[in-house]
């Protein structure tokens, strides 16, 4: 049966056996579920900062020293469909690099099709980093999406319409394949979680929703890290 904490929170027994990192690039993006988690012992909040490099970095030390039983990365993402509504929260199933490769004459080329790597490469499948795990973490049954993690965000519309076309992407972020390749190289169970704050290449804020993708989001991780049963 679930067990309660002080401030009158629920959550699974299994739950309090788990040792989970919570990661997210900005403050902003998980303070309110920092609020309301970061008293409990098996649970440690961390700022990996902006882009790949940085997380990877970040994430690397996180999982070599604390050995997470998982890691929950939590953040605001751009998003290519605009027939999904702002504000949603998704989870991702895979990665792609979006901007590692080689642009010439007009067309980009990733890793995989200059064959500076295989397809089956370690830590991919298929040119893409998936998560193996994601289904026994998803027991809200949230809607799961492919995802593109870049260094630059893209703005272009030439740039945009590329990137559909080679790997019909949902959504965008800086940070993501850092957690997806980590975590499938080290075995560590994983989960992203993203709220969609605006759609790519919208450069007017005002038609923005990062309040409520933040907002959504940290409910989600929240819900999420009390629900679990494994």
């Amino acid at each position: 049966m679930p067990l309660e904490i002080s401030n009158g929170i629920c959550f699974s027994p299994t739950f309090a056996f788990m040792k989970i990192l919570i990661v997210s690039a900005t403050e902003m993006e998980v303070a309110t579920a920092k609020q309301q988690l970061n008293a409990l012992p098996n649970i440690s909040f961390h700022i990996t900062g902006v882009g790949m490099l940085a997380a990877a970095v970040s994430l690397t030390k996180l999982a070599l020293t604390l050995k997470p039983d998982l890691i929950i990365q939590v953040g605001i993402a751009g998003c290519f469909d605009t027939s999904i509504n702002l504000g949603k929260v998704v989870l991702v199933k895979e990665e792609i690099l979006g901007d590692t490769g080689v642009e010439e004459n007009g067309e980009w080329k990733d890793l995989f099709q200059t064959k500076f790597l295989a397809p089956n490469d370690t830590p991919f499948t298929n040119c893409r980093l998936i998560n193996k795990h994601l289904s026994a973490y998803n027991q809200r049954q949230l809607p799961t999406v492919s995802a593109l993690t870049v260094n630059e965000i893209t703005t272009r519309k030439e740039r945009i319409a590329q990137l559909k076309s080679l790997y019909n992407p949902s959504i965008e972020s800086m940070e993501g394949a850092a957690l997806h390749y980590i975590g499938n190289d080290l075995n560590t169970p994983y989960l992203q979680i993203r709220g969609l704050s605006n759609y790519i290449g919208e450069r007017d804020k005002s038609k923005w929703k990062i309040k409520e993708a933040v907002e959504n989001a940290n409910r989600v991780l929240i819900e999420t890290v009390l629900g679990i049963k494994l």
